[in-house]
This record gives structure tokens, sequence and C-alpha cells, in this order.
């Protein structure tokens, strides 16, 4: 349970950091980058973007629409202030990042 829990720490902490590094990335983009699945990590999505931390845009296209996040001020403030300095501080380790490849292969 421990576990999970960290994951989902990281899962969050990547997301806002890849907006903040790119601007704005459709759904598709931002969950590839961030190792994620579409169907079963967009909670994690919706979650940042009820708090306020990234915004959710959506555009039509053609007959379909595409969805585009940002990064919110209060999220490029949270990475500046935490989550950089955070990662400067307490980097992953090789171990910890063989350990995600491997479980995100096995999700």
């Amino acid at each position: 349970m421990v576990h999970e829990h960290r994951d989902r720490i990281y899962m969050r902490k990547d997301i806002i950091l890849k907006l903040v590094e790119h601007g704005e990335l459709n759904q598709s983009k931002l969950m590839s980058y961030c190792g994620l699945n579409n169907v079963k990590h967009k909670d994690i999505i919706d979650e940042l973007v009820e708090k306020g931390l990234i915004t959710k845009i959506e555009e039509p296209w053609g007959s379909k629409k595409i969805i585009k996040y940002s990064a919110s001020e209060k999220g490029k403030e949270l990475a500046r202030e935490i989550l950089g300095p955070y990662e400067a501080l307490f980097p992953r380790s090789v171990a910890d990042e063989q350990r995600e490849q491997v479980k995100k292969y096995h999700d």
C-alpha cells in the first residue's frame, strides 16, 4: 500500500514538472511523456485540474475535440518552490527509476 501511494505522488510531480517544462501538452503527449495510461491514470490528471494545479482546455477539431493541459500559476509556483528543489535535494536513484520502468510494464 505504501508503495502505491508513493508512486502516485511521483506521478503527480512528473505531470506538473512536464507541463512546466513544455508549457502546453495534449492529453496523449502528456500521458506518454509521464509514462501513464490514459484510462488508468486519468483520475490523477482530473484531480490536479480540480485542485487548480493544472488547467484543461478543450478545443474542437473537426467532429472531435482535443484536450490540452498546462500548468496553472499555482502549479508553476509549486514546481518552482517545492518540487524542483525537492528533486534537486533528493533525486530519484537509478534503482528507483528502474523499478518505476519495470512497474509500468507490469501495470
